[in-house]
């Protein structure tokens, strides 16, 4: 009861000063289960820094910020796939610094805390310190206000064990009474394989009254550089209650002097309350470009936190300068970014998590509103791609992660082209996707894996399947029948981009693998499956099992997979006994969902009808569309936006693993009523339209990569129990279908949407 009512009073705190976008998001939303990459609050769009209080702080899952707990260990500055680093602590007092952060956390209180985009603070009650956090792209800046005391410290113990692993050695100098630098070499892990330094500079604004540290064999070292195995230091300071501890800490994974020219070229001065100030500017910029009306407050703070989110996870990780880390080779190397004329880097690389997924959330989301952060991702890919000789499919500190499994990057790259992004080498990326496919390509290795697995590359080409008898090596390497699925639908893909370069020969080779969907659909079961070696189907196969990951599926089951033919869902319902029978038994599988809202607790995705816990089932509701049901379309993305995905408290909102920002960016679509089925890769792509929550949604378009004109939708006679589409208008006149074309949608308009409670099954028929 007692969360229950500070939920409402936060919600109803942030609606109060709801003046922007910005003003609606709440960073807290189901932060109770969270995942090491999951929260962020005092960061930038896509920020290499990525500075918030941890109160876990090992492993990669139920990590990092968890609401229920009560204890903060740590500040760090680096959340992201496979990476994290610099845990700093103000304390007052004895220096516990050895002892471990069990030893000096903090309890808090949320009561005292205020967490919003750029801006993070809190009162850690041990101490009597408030501790304020915000930052640039690549550079963490805090307040701190202590007690009047001869004893205030800052603990850097970045030796210590943080996030995804432990540190393999650490160390700290004292460059003057100002300034401290250091590096942390984080162990490699099952996925990051090689072990990946990140470097610090911090600059404190009043001198410091000493400094000291440790390591694994000495409590206390009064020395001016300490280093080793868990290696840490301390700053100590003399304090008056009245004058707050300002500390600027530069971050790069490229140099010591990478991380202070940094800090120096983005926080020149001392101003916290501005950077504060320009953080929430700089992210309310980018939220603005999508403006809705209407709507519930709740709604509204949903949405405009589903965006915050689809625009935070995957971080920038070269520095200002250009400067990046490439870890595809066997040894380590620095790169630098091609500058213009003024030294400006052409883009910055990024870190990321797998493109598993994306297809139905990212790629359609972030076209429409930050094509030029998309074209910084494909840019990252072709100069991987020239740096290791592979496109990643999820690249982490300059490593290949092999995250997952099949060819995802390519939906991610054909959709850009589609949409007219192409301001990367086109070619060399059209390229680096063939040779993904080759025998030594990403295509083939499973998650994870050292190398990739000859034989599935044979048998695939070969067969146009994957056997049961012929896994992956690697995570995921059982998966055989969602790796076909995978390998078709990515055929395609590769075949659209081919063919409006130009490239004939290779469109020719790779549309007929777009196909091989056909060789893993069994029609006497009316399902997807799984086939033997020899080529029969398998025996004693059931569609569900009570499982994580059902044999033969890619963490979901063959109910939900039957339905991952996103390129030719026509061709798929004729398998399915025709489109008529293809609907009934996709609308009974969500109505037995709905029971669960949609996904199942436990992670157990091998038993689901309907999952939008995961990604493979992200797609499910549109597929009607695609088939001649627009209205169960409209009827059950409304329902599934609502049961999965409309939480606003600490307790819900994704009922799963958002992955970075795919979950958000699936509810934010689901919000708007824009959708792709396809992805988004075909020449001609177009947008699947159902029916969005608000009145009126106002689409600022990019004047870089489109026409810079605004694309509204407004929803006429919006009502809870109105979710169904009467009519549509495109700039005034009718629109019979139920998609709409980007090449239009780009050019600027109003798609008008009369409502009502009950479905007009004549409107946007095939």
């Amino acid at each position: 009861m007692k969360i229950g009512v500070f939920a409402c009073l936060l919600l109803s705190s942030v609606i109060a000063c709801a003046n922007e976008p910005v003003d609606w998001v709440d960073p807290l939303i189901d932060t109770h289960n969270s995942r090491w990459f999951y929260f962020n609050s005092a960061c930038r769009p896509f920020g290499l820094v990525n500075l918030s209080p941890d109160t876990q702080t090992k492993g990669s899952w139920k990590s990092g910020y968890l609401y229920g707990d009560t204890q903060i260990r740590c500040f760090s500055h680096i959340h992201a796939w496979q990476l994290s680093g610099i845990p700093v602590l103000p304390i007052v007092g004895e220096m516990t610094g050895p002892l471990g952060m069990d030893a000096y956390q903090s309890d808090f209180s949320h009561d005292e805390e205020i967490v919003r985009p750029g801006y993070h603070k809190v009162v850690l009650k041990k101490y009597g310190v408030t501790a304020e956090l915000t930052s640039t792209t690549r550079t963490g800046f805090h307040r701190y206000t202590y007690p009047s005391t001869e004893d205030a410290h800052i603990l850097f113990d970045v030796g210590a064990e943080l996030g995804h692993g432990p540190v393999v050695r650490s160390e700290v100098r004292k460059v003057n009474e100002n300034e401290i630098e250091g590096m942390s070499l984080m162990k490699g892990t099952s996925r990051r394989k090689k072990d990946s330094p990140v470097f610090f500079v911090a600059r404190f604004r009043d001198a410091m009254s000493g400094f000291g540290g440790w390591n694994k064999d000495e409590a206390d070292l009064p020395a001016d550089a300490i280093s080793g195995s868990g290696a840490g230091a301390y700053v100590r300071f003399r304090t008056e209650a009245n004058r707050p501890i300002l500390m600027k800490v530069g971050v790069s994974y490229t140099s010591i002097d990478g991380a202070r020219q940094n800090l120096e070229a983005e926080l020149s001065d001392w101003d916290f309350d501005r950077i504060v100030q320009e953080s929430r500017e700089d992210w309310n910029t980018h939220l603005s470009r999508i403006k809705v009306d209407g709507g519930t407050d709740a709604q509204k703070t949903k949405f405009y936190t589903d965006l915050w989110r689809s625009l935070l996870g995957r971080r920038v990780v070269s520095d200002a300068s250009g400067i990046y880390c490439d870890m595809t080779g066997p040894e380590r190397k620095l790169r630098q970014i091609p500058v213009d004329d003024d030294g400006t880097p052409d883009f910055n690389m990024h870190n990321s998590d797998a493109w598993w997924g994306s297809h139905w959330s990212l790629n359609i989301l972030w076209p429409l509103i930050c094509p030029e952060r998309y074209s910084d991702f494909c840019k990252t890919s072709v100069q991987m791609y020239n740096d290791g000789g592979l496109i990643p499919r999820g690249p982490s500190g300059g490593n290949y992660t092999f995250v997952m499994i099949g060819d995802s990057a390519a939906p991610f790259i054909t959709s850009a082209y589609a949409k007219g992004i192409r301001d990367f080498d086109t070619m060399t990326a059209l390229e680096g996707l063939v040779k993904n496919t080759g025998k030594n390509g990403g295509r083939y290795y499973g998650g994870y894996a050292k190398e990739p697995t000859e034989s599935v590359f044979e048998e695939y080409n070969s067969k146009g399947y994957v056997s049961w008898g012929n896994p992956l090596s690697g995570g995921h390497g059982k998966s055989v029948t969602s790796l076909t699925l995978y390998n078709a639908y990515h055929d395609w893909c590769i075949a659209q981009m081919a063919k409006g370069l130009g490239r004939d020969e290779i469109y020719n080779q790779f549309i007929a693998g777009a196909r091989n969907y056909r060789h893993v659909i069994w029609p006497e079961k009316q399902s997807a499956w799984v086939r033997m070696e020899n080529g029969d189907w398998m025996p004693d196969f059931m569609p569900r099992e009570e499982v994580f990951e059902q044999k033969g599926f890619c963490e979901t089951s063959a109910a939900i997979t039957t339905f991952y033919v996103p390129h030719d869902p026509m061709g798929l319902a004729e398998m399915l006994s025709g489109h008529q029978a293809a609907a009934e038994k996709l609308n009974a599988q969500f109505e037995i969902a709905q029971q669960h809202a949609f996904h199942l607790p436990g992670r157990l995705h091998g038993n689901a009808l309907v999952d939008y816990a995961n990604q493979d089932g992200t797609g499910m509701a549109h597929y009607f569309n695609r088939i001649g049901f627009p209205w169960l379309s409209q009827k059950w993305v409304r329902a599934v936006q609502q049961a999965a995905f409309g939480g606003t408290n600490p307790f819900s909102g994704y009922n799963g693993d958002e992955d970075q920002g795919q979950m958000g960016a699936l509810s934010a679509l689901m919000a708007i009523g824009l959708f792709q089925f396809d992805g988004g890769s075909g020449l001609e792509p177009r947008y699947d339209i159902t029916t969005p929550v608000f009145d009126r949604v106002v689409i600022s378009l990019s004047p870089e990569y489109y026409d810079g004109k605004v694309f509204t939708i407004v929803a006429n006679n919006q009502a809870p129990e109105n979710i169904y589409i009467q009519s549509a208008k495109w700039n005034g006149e009718p629109l019979q279908t139920c998609w709409l074309p980007h090449k239009e949608l780009v050019k600027g308009g109003t798609l008008e949407l009369d409502l009502g409670p009950n479905p007009n099954k004549a409107w946007g028929r095939l």
